[in-house]
């Protein structure tokens, strides 16, 4: 049986582990740990930051989810965005992911402070647009731009 929790400190090894296999499955990039170690602990210690979600399989993490927080001045409301997504690929097409979203997408429709859920995607990862797709999101309002350091 699968369970949805939010994360607690002792995940971070498995959060680290699995954020480091999705960078490089998704864009081929190879994740500095000890920079991604401080970067997940920096959650932990300044939950203003955003929240960690894990999926628990007995007692073994399966898949991880990460929200961060947007002001919108126009819905006088937080946007939750869903980021650092990974499902162990043994965990694959189960709803496994379907779990983790229907988890968050509650706590948003209870809270009267939230006003959506948005996420972003590479233009390549056509699997999971289809996922996001079938669980009622629409990627064709906006369009991500980015300047990274």
């Amino acid at each position: 049986m699968i369970t949805i929790r939010d994360a607690v400190e002792s995940d971070i090894p498995a959060i680290v582990s699995f954020q480091e296999r999705m960078a490089f499955e998704t864009e081929e990039i190879s994740l500095e740990t000890q920079i991604l170690q401080k970067g997940v602990k920096a959650l932990f210690d300044n939950p203003l930051k955003g929240k960690y979600f894990v999926s628990i399989d007995e007692k073994r993490v399966i898949a991880t989810l990460l929200i961060t927080y947007e002001w919108s001045d126009w819905r006088n409301r937080t946007i939750f965005w869903i980021q650092s997504v990974f499902v162990d690929p043994i965990f694959r097409r189960k709803g496994v992911y379907r779990q983790m979203y229907e988890h968050i997408q509650k706590l948003a429709e209870k809270d009267e402070t939230v006003g959506g859920i948005r996420l972003y995607v590479d233009r390549s990862n056509s699997n999971a647009q289809m996922t996001y797709t079938s669980l009622g999101m629409n990627g064709e309002h906006y369009q991500v731009f980015e300047w990274m350091k």
